[in-house]
């Protein structure tokens, strides 16, 4: 079996103001839509990021995987690699963190080619992973303080502004109603920290059993985060990257006893040792868009759990097959220990046939199909692939979106 055709195809979909410590949402989230044809009719599926460099470097590689055999998976990396030498990392300035231009590539081809040996031999993806140890996979709530959508040329609102705790408590309720969420994620880093303690707080009043995280951003200093964590112990499962660096991360860690976790410190294998050496984090999240794919995603659940570490997974703004491709990890990863981010209540399209998939309890089923288990609307793809065409935006500046809500707006991390 070879590969004869790849097309990316690059589709915009409506977003909402959420903010961070960097900035806020623009009015759409970027993704690319992966299609891998083969010669015995059998076509993989695979969702990407959108953003400029990363959709630069999908289609340069793309020409050069025809006639790859889907199952050598060393050789896309060195097809990958040959195509894409110096290629950098494909965030925006205003990033917090980086990821590689080759990885990000990797890892959205080398999911379109485990989906394709799935349909070949009749089997999800999670078997091709080593066989799932749960089928069931618990997600948390992703709950942002937000602004009102000034601009509804590309989307509607969704909730309206959230820039108190008490709001932000009732979105937490609106999503508890609608999605069964037995925990919640906070992103910080945006108002003052005593109101993100008293937000937390309230959290817990309202949920006196979910779990219960916050995720800063590398805004607070090691005082100001130390600070937070002794008004916080107790209360928090977990604090997610409140200081801004490794160094900085491991002096909080010797000062507090609430588990530190990160997706901006540690991002690459080999920062993994550096985190261990210095106990700066106890938790790192998955993400298999940028930790090699999905084979890459479950190496780092071993490498965790050789080094004692703690795992969740990372959410972006996503769609249902990246959605499916999150499933099909968390269930081959034995030492999950934390609810899965996720973002997808944040959007209202999809480009699956069936629609969109439905939380129960907070949890979605991993899908049991071959492969993926999921099958593109070509009618969706190409509604967005319009949407990307006309809403003109190519990259993602939250810095410099934040200046439509807030003129004087001066990024700074860390902030307090």
């Amino acid at each position: 079996m070879k590969i004869t055709e790849v097309i990316i195809t690059p589709i915009a979909i409506p977003d909402v103001p959420l903010a961070n410590t960097k900035g806020v949402h623009p009015s759409v989230f970027l993704r690319s839509v992966i299609e891998v044809k083969t010669d015995s009719g059998f076509v993989g599926l695979g969702e990407g990021y959108g953003a400029k460099r990363t959709l630069d470097g999908l289609e340069a590689v793309a020409p050069i995987l025809e006639g790859l055999d889907p199952y050598d998976l060393r050789d896309l990396r060195r097809r990958v690699e040959a195509a894409l030498p110096d290629s950098g990392g494909v965030n925006a300035p205003t990033a917090l963190a980086d990821h590689k231009v080759i990885d990000v590539v990797y890892s959205a081809f080398e999911i379109a080619c485990l989906d394709i040996r799935g349909k070949e031999v009749g089997r999800p993806l999670y078997d091709l992973l080593g066989g799932a140890v749960r089928k069931t996979i618990p997600f948390g709530g992703y709950l942002f303080y937000k602004f009102a959508k000034q601009d509804l040329t590309f989307g509607p609102d969704i909730m309206g502004e959230v820039m108190t705790p008490d709001t932000l408590v009732a979105q937490a309720n609106e999503f508890s109603r609608d999605y069964g969420f037995k925990s919640w994620k906070l992103k910080g880093g945006v108002l003052e920290p005593e109101l993100e303690v008293e937000t937390m707080l309230k959290l817990r009043e309202s949920f006196p059993d979910h779990a219960l995280r916050i995720d800063p951003m590398g805004a607070w200093t090691v005082p100001t985060a130390k600070r937070i964590a002794d008004q916080l112990e107790g209360v928090l499962e977990y604090l997610e990257d409140p200081c801004r660096g490794m160094d900085a991360m491991a002096e909080l860690s010797a000062l507090i006893h609430i588990p530190l976790a990160t997706n901006l410190v540690v991002v690459e294998f080999e920062q993994i040792i550096e985190a261990v050496k210095k106990d700066a984090v106890q938790i790192v999240l998955s993400d298999h868009h940028y930790w090699r794919g999905a084979t890459g995603a479950i190496h780092l659940g071993e490498m965790c759990r050789a080094a004692n570490l703690g795992v969740s997974m990372h959410s972006n703004s996503h769609l249902g097959i990246s959605l499916a491709a999150m499933c099909h990890v968390a269930a081959a990863t034995p030492n999950l220990t934390y609810d899965c981010d996720t973002h997808y209540p944040w959007s209202t399209k999809e480009i699956i046939k069936g629609g969109r998939p439905k939380f129960k309890d907070g949890t979605l089923q991993v899908p049991e199909g071959p492969g993926l288990g999921v099958e593109l609307d070509h009618e969706a793809v190409a509604e967005l692939h319009e949407l990307y065409k006309t809403a003109m935006v190519k990259d993602r500046d939250d810095t410099d979106e934040m200046l439509k809500y807030i003129p004087d707006y001066v990024r700074k991390v860390p902030r307090w």
